[in-house]
């Protein structure tokens, strides 16, 4: 019987934030709460972290996550993330169908969120599911030192922009045959929409550390 899992990418040797992805968010490990997000969901039959770094693979099996371990030569700075996954789905020995990537860098995700994803993700019957974010910025390029408006005309209030979006890291769903076709996100793939304060983390820094800090203190801490 085919399967669907999870998968964390969590290299080590961050440059930006040594040690983020266990550094501790809510006195829990940056990672780990990707894994218990995971964890949560009946639908999912498993939960691999793929990492190169020996801390962060204790932390993983210390919180039930499965480990593979990521060669070095799949663990560069601009290695892509689908070869992590690939990687993984070419090293068990079972089938996969489907995979939900998260992200250990966006640790807070509506409850809901996933169990909705992947009821809409069979509903449509599509091979990638992404998660977007409108963005209300007024976007413009910078040609010979002049600003040039892109989405807006000068004067427009923001209000009356034409609608945009971004891809903002929430979560991904994609069939495993995709992956190992070395896409994450297809042509086809269905954005779906998810306007929430934590879609506008991705900690890349100790500023974006301390806004995650910020809100899981504010919604988290204060709703449990």
């Amino acid at each position: 019987m085919s399967k669907t899992i999870a998968i964390i990418p969590a290299r080590g040797g961050s440059k930006r934030l040594q040690g983020k992805n266990i550094k501790l968010l809510g006195g829990i490990p940056l990672l780990a709460h990707s894994i218990l997000y995971a964890q949560q969901h009946k639908f999912i039959d498993a939960v691999y972290v793929s990492t190169d770094d020996d801390a962060i693979k204790k932390v993983a099996l210390e919180y039930g996550a499965l480990v593979i371990d990521r060669p070095q030569m799949l663990s560069g700075d601009y290695e892509p993330t689908v070869s992590a996954l690939k990687h993984v789905i070419e090293t068990i020995t079972y089938e996969v169908e489907n995979v939900v990537l998260l992200q250990a860098t966006n640790p807070l995700r509506p409850d809901n969120l996933l169990h909705d994803a992947f009821l809409l993700f069979q509903e449509k019957q599509v091979d990638s599911l992404f998660t977007v974010s409108r963005s209300h910025h007024k976007l413009g390029k910078i040609i010979n030192h002049t600003f040039i408006p892109y989405n807006y005309k000068v004067g427009q209030r923001s209000q009356d922009l034409e609608p945009l979006y971004y891809e903002n890291g929430l979560l991904y769903i994609t069939k495993a045959s995709v992956v190992l076709n070395n896409e994450i996100i297809t042509k086809e793939a269905f954005p779906l929409v998810v306007n929430h304060l934590f879609a506008t983390i991705d900690i890349d820094t100790q500023e974006d550390f301390d806004y995650a800090e910020y809100l899981y203190n504010k919604f988290i801490t204060h709703n449990s």
